[in-house]
């Protein structure tokens, strides 16, 4: 019995670690979901060449640039290098994330474009953030010079360039190699993201002055940046989805399901923002996140395996978090105009574009448990209507954010 009630013990003190907060830096998140996808997609390599399994080329070349597009308008990561986050760098951000979110959904139609933006974002990006790293005052010498954990982060990045080079090369030439060397690189690149994602995130640990500081001239924070790609996601799905559903273009529910995953775990990770509201990100959110990561990612490079858990899974994330963000944004007004007597105008703009979004939401969701509900072309106007409802809510809490800030300076 004591030794019994000693695992118990064990076991909760174990357990309560998985709701302390969380302390992931977002431009680790976003390495580590792009780790996740390389590696994953390496290992799914294997079974694909020996025919076990099928495989949606256009899906993976859809996430990578996605993830590429994220990267450049969240944190003006480029694949050229870090550049200043101005106006050119986050419309050159959106146009890759839009390029892969189409690759994605659109099958043998839009090859050749997303595979020859890939080719450029691997391969010249590589070299030239190789070059970057060699010459800047700021990197290698730096690093050097730090000594330390430092040390480590020269040769991990080193290796990211390097074999992006070289996965962009089996991109431009497929069959360069054998199935087995090409498997075994795409894993080597996927690990060796992996390890400069864990540097960085000891790195920020000890020397937190070390944390990439966001640079615009209009405030995009990373969450605001990210609720930009996703109103761009939901409005290219509701765009494409109107001439799909009269049988004009073909789709690939699957990737499309993966990709709104990937989305859904990079909120999660980074933000604790999940589909149905915020909650602290403990790293129990932090594990959800990853999981809901790998599920995206197997479904956008294997077709069709997880389309009817996610369909259904999507469908009840976006029914209850409409149902409850409903609650709360009616909930909100109400207490709003019983605390205000003017309540200003922006609040209620914010109110009724949470009230809209919320109410799609549901609508969206309804529509994917129960099948032939609405007409295709009716999911279309809906989601295009959510993408237009995302970014307009994005321009109002930027609008909230400077009216603080004025506040605060005349205070």
């Amino acid at each position: 019995m004591a030794d019994a009630a000693a695992r118990g013990k064990h076991f909760l003190e174990k357990a309560e670690f998985l709701f302390e907060e969380a302390d992931l830096y977002f431009d680790v998140v976003v390495l580590l979901v792009a780790g996740m996808a390389v590696t994953l997609t390496g290992i799914l390599l294997f079974p694909v060449y020996s025919g076990l399994i099928p495989y949606y080329e256009n899906g993976v070349y859809g996430l990578l640039l996605f993830l590429f597009g994220l990267q450049t308008v969240t944190l003006g990561r480029t694949p050229a290098g870090d550049m200043r986050r101005s106006k050119a760098v986050v419309i050159a951000g959106i146009a890759i994330a839009a390029m892969g979110i189409v690759a994605c959904f659109i099958p043998d139609v839009f090859t050749l474009v997303p595979s020859a933006l890939l080719i450029i974002c691997l391969c010249l990006g590589g070299f030239l953030q190789l070059l970057q790293m060699l010459v800047s005052k700021d990197k290698l010498q730096a690093w050097l010079g730090y000594g330390g954990i430092f040390l480590y982060l020269a040769p991990a990045c080193g290796a990211v360039y390097v074999f992006s080079m070289f996965v962009g090369l089996l991109v431009w030439k497929q069959g360069l190699f054998s199935a087995s060397l090409t498997a075994i690189s795409v894993l080597v690149y996927g690990a060796s993201i992996f390890v400069v994602a864990f540097l960085l995130q000891k790195i920020y640990r000890i020397y937190p002055q070390a944390v990439k500081i966001l640079d615009d001239d209009f405030g995009l924070e990373a969450d605001k940046a990210t609720l930009l790609i996703t109103g761009v996601f939901m409005l290219i799905l509701g765009v494409l989805l109107i001439p799909v559903s009269f049988g004009k273009l073909p789709f690939s529910g699957s990737a499309q399901l993966g990709l709104l995953m990937v989305i859904f775990s990079i909120q999660m990770l980074a933000f604790g923002g999940t589909p149905v509201g915020p909650f602290r990100r403990t790293w129990l959110v932090i594990f959800l996140g990853f999981v809901f990561a790998a599920l995206g990612i197997v479904s956008c490079v294997i077709p069709n395996v997880l389309v009817s858990f996610l369909t259904l899974l999507v469908g009840l994330l976006n029914l209850a978090g409409g149902a409850t963000g409903l609650v709360k944004t009616v909930l909100s007004a109400v207490k709003s105009m019983k605390e205000l007597d003017v309540v200003p105008t922006v609040l209620v703009h914010l109110s009724v574009t949470q009230f809209v979004m919320n109410l799609v939401s549901i609508l969206f969701g309804t529509s994917m448990i129960v099948s032939n509900l609405l007409p295709g072309w009716i999911v279309g106007v809906i989601l295009t209507v959510n993408g237009c409802v995302l970014l307009y809510l994005m321009s109002l809490l930027m609008r909230i954010d400077r009216l603080r800030s004025d506040i605060i300076e005349a205070e």
